[in-house]
């Protein structure tokens, strides 16, 4: 159980976590644009703290949540590259120590809402539960989607491995993207209602399946946000200090906000899914301070990595930079794919209208929430992060203490040490960039001992590679991260000794 600090008590404030779904850095009026209305968002940020350079530990979404609940990078997991399928089974192993469990333990009740995309552990019409762990799990379980098919999936028995058993009191949600079936809304552990009808393709990217009668993409996050205002009233009203984990499917494909935040933007129809979270958010906040709650609630917000910018419904990413001035989209190893917006409000804990500059990884949001209860974390819990709290007490940004490491959507490897970035490959990285280049670029390992290295502070787009003017920078950051990954079973090549640019 999580512990406070030196076995001292405090007041323990209300935790808001809002984590959008593919929101980008440059999405938000308070980080530069002017194409999508925020106003909830950037109020948030003039009474709290604004963070600029602040970094998903994955360019895509499975293993970014993966590393905000464990405080852990998820090459850790089973899960090496990409995201989980549809009827995926749980990485988030049934011991390990979650944000929401540690809060749980400590007498927190503990809600989550909307998109979950970690994995639950379905039962087959046969009876055999998929499975990631234990002698059941099955060779390449999380690569080969074709081997689960909807009609194989037993929809009427309880799931195991979700929420519920990771230290959530109360989960109402889908089990992942809004594009990916079954659609469907998930209480607890168990489906609402059944899934009989097929899904209809209406756009590319819609992954064919089954749907609950009825079910509409439109209406999805509306329910997510009543359902989570239900249920802080219903703590407000016992008295209990409370976690609430919002999590979004807007922005996320296929961007089909509800009528009356269509043509709110000027970045078409994701830039109207970015209002709805901006909505979305409001909506929690109104809620506080109705229930007096405002001032001892620490609200954070944030998304799981970097925006898209290759589909029609993005708009005209020239006029709207979703992902800021930084190179890259979703998936890649640059900055565009993994640099988020992050926004902490605490009037009883943190000043306001203070703009930050510190590295920081999302992972380290287990210790800062926990460290926001009076808490720490159990021995052997979130080891890949550091605490925010207390470097905010300094006047000045401070060293984070240690590098953050970088994850591609094709699972190569990046490493950063303050103003300088080295990226374990040529390219994105097998990201987004890939599909409209068609080129994956070489990823470190024996046949391309190479990368690229850049200084931010001089270059923040990643244009002036300097891999070969600064090769023991190159033998460092391999050292460092072989140190980091050692005994994960990640996939870098740490038996591969880092060259200048041999094969260029």
């Amino acid at each position: 159980m999580a512990s406070a600090p030196d076995g001292g008590q405090q007041r323990r404030p209300n935790i808001v976590l809002i984590l959008a779904d593919d929101m980008g850095w440059g999405d938000l009026g308070c980080y530069g644009a002017s194409a999508i209305p925020t106003p909830r968002m950037d109020g948030l940020a003039r009474g709290g703290v604004r963070f600029d350079d602040a970094h998903s530990s994955s360019s895509v979404c499975t293993p970014s949540r993966y590393s905000i609940m464990t405080g852990r990078y998820a090459w850790r997991s089973p899960l090496k590259q990409h995201v989980l399928h549809s009827h995926a089974p749980a990485i988030i192993e049934p011991e390990r120590p979650t944000i929401a469990s540690e809060l749980h333990d400590a007498g927190y009740a503990t809600g989550v809402f909307g998109k979950w995309h970690l994995g639950l552990d379905w039962q087959r019409k046969d009876g055999t539960r998929i499975t990631a762990f234990g002698p059941d799990a099955e060779p390449d379980i999380l690569d080969h989607p074709e081997q689960y098919p909807a009609d194989e999936i037993d929809y009427g028995t309880p799931f195991t491995g979700g929420p519920c058993d990771l230290g959530f009191d109360r989960f109402f949600g889908i089990a992942g993207s809004l594009n990916m079936p079954p659609s469907a809304f998930l209480s607890q552990d168990r489906v609402v209602g059944e899934p009989t009808l097929q899904r209809p393709v209406y756009q590319p990217g819609i992954n064919p399946g089954l749907m609950t009668e009825g079910w509409r993409d439109d209406e999805a996050d509306v329910r997510f946000t009543e359902e989570a205002v239900t249920w802080m009233r219903d703590r407000a009203e016992n008295g209990e200090p409370f976690f609430l984990f919002l999590s979004t499917a807007a922005p996320h494909r296929p961007c089909v906000p509800p009528a009356q935040f269509q043509g709110m933007s000027q970045a078409g129809p994701r830039g109207d899914a970015v209002c709805l979270v901006d909505w979305m958010v409001g909506r929690i906040d109104d809620t506080l301070a109705e229930l007096g709650l405002a001032d001892d609630t620490i609200v954070i917000v944030t998304s799981d990595n970097g925006a898209p910018t290759l589909y029609p419904e993005d708009g005209d990413t020239e006029h709207h930079r979703p992902n800021g001035p930084f190179r890259g989209q979703k998936g890649d190893i640059w900055d565009g794919g993994h640099r988020e917006p992050l926004i902490m409000r605490w009037p009883a804990g943190l000043p306001a209208g203070v703009v930050r500059d510190d590295l920081i990884c999302l992972t380290d949001l287990y210790p800062t929430i926990l460290s926001a209860a009076g808490l720490v974390p159990r021995e052997g819990a979130a080891e890949d992060a550091v605490d925010i709290i207390e470097r905010l007490r300094q006047p000045s940004p401070t060293p984070r203490g240690r590098p953050v490491v970088h994850h591609s959507m094709g699972g190569a490897f990046g490493l950063r040490f303050e103003r300088y970035k080295v990226n374990f490959c040529t390219e994105s990285g097998g990201g987004f960039t890939a599909r409209v280049t068609g080129d994956d670029g070489a990823v470190f390992g024996s046949d391309a001992p190479v990368g690229r290295i850049y200084d931010l502070e001089e270059d923040a787009i990643e244009a002036v590679d300097l891999w070969e003017e600064l090769p023991d920078l190159a033998a460092q950051a391999h050292a460092a991260l072989c140190d980091i990954v050692a005994g994960s079973r990640s996939g870098f090549a740490c038996d591969i000794e880092p060259v200048g640019a041999v094969g260029q």
